[in-house]
């Protein structure tokens, strides 16, 4: 029994963690490349990102289905040398990226786009580089908004199911993450499960939610005193 309630577990936060580790990397590099790319196809790009965010779970299943399938162009090459995604573990982790980055990429754009352009070019003045202006002076002004992308990134990769049902499957012990195991708890008759398991998911959430916002009040307060002292 004790299996039944650590396995889900074990997989969703192994899943979670190195979604969120990716999603962070995906979200910081594509906002900052489209806060400075100026191209025709901008607006297009820009949906293209979003995407997953307004389409069903399922319709995002499907079509990284298509895509990692044995049919599929990324599918054929994983054939080629000998393995697949599909129904693995690593395709729980494709599934929760694809569905948490469009908050990332969101989140963090947002908080590019209202750097003064002014502060990055007086460091560019002084004879730094673009590399050392971006993590100098572009992501620490950012902070506030990578932190709370990559939080909320990482409890809407948690909840994560349509999705991770279509490419992972519900295969204990390997891709039966909690929000799988609900499902199927539930409709095999094991209530008691389902709910074990819920309550794991609002405890994860909300200790995610309350800890972004314990940091934001601190970070206001301690905002406050700088003021006041200044």
């Amino acid at each position: 029994m004790t299996e039944t309630y650590l396995s889900p577990i074990w997989i969703s936060l192994k899943t979670v963690v190195t979604a969120t580790a990716i999603t962070f990397i995906l979200g910081i590099a594509a906002a900052r490349w489209m806060v400075n790319y100026r191209g025709r196809l901008k607006s297009l790009i820009d949906g293209l990102f979003i995407l997953p965010m307004v389409l069903p779970p399922t319709v995002v299943g499907l079509v990284l289905l298509v895509i990692f399938g044995r049919n599929g162009p990324i599918g054929k090459m994983l054939l080629q040398l000998g393995t697949t995604v599909v129904f693995s573990w690593p395709a729980t982790v494709i599934t929760a990226v694809v569905v948490a980055f469009p908050l990332m990429y969101l989140t963090v754009r947002g908080s590019f786009e209202q750097i003064d352009p002014n502060i990055e070019d007086a460091a560019r003045t002084l004879g730094a580089s673009e590399w050392k202006v971006f993590w100098s002076v572009t992501l620490p002004l950012a902070v506030p908004g990578v932190v709370s992308g990559a939080i909320l990134s990482f409890a809407r990769a948690l909840g994560e199911f349509g999705a991770t049902l279509m490419l992972a499957g519900n295969l204990p012990g390997r891709t039966q993450t909690i929000p799988v195991a609900i499902y199927f708890a539930v409709e095999a008759g094991e209530p008691r499960t389902a709910w074990v398991l819920v309550l794991v998911v609002l405890c994860l959430s909300l200790s995610a939610i309350a800890g972004l916002a314990y940091w934001k009040g601190k970070n206001v307060g301690l905002r406050s005193i700088s003021t006041d002292n200044g």
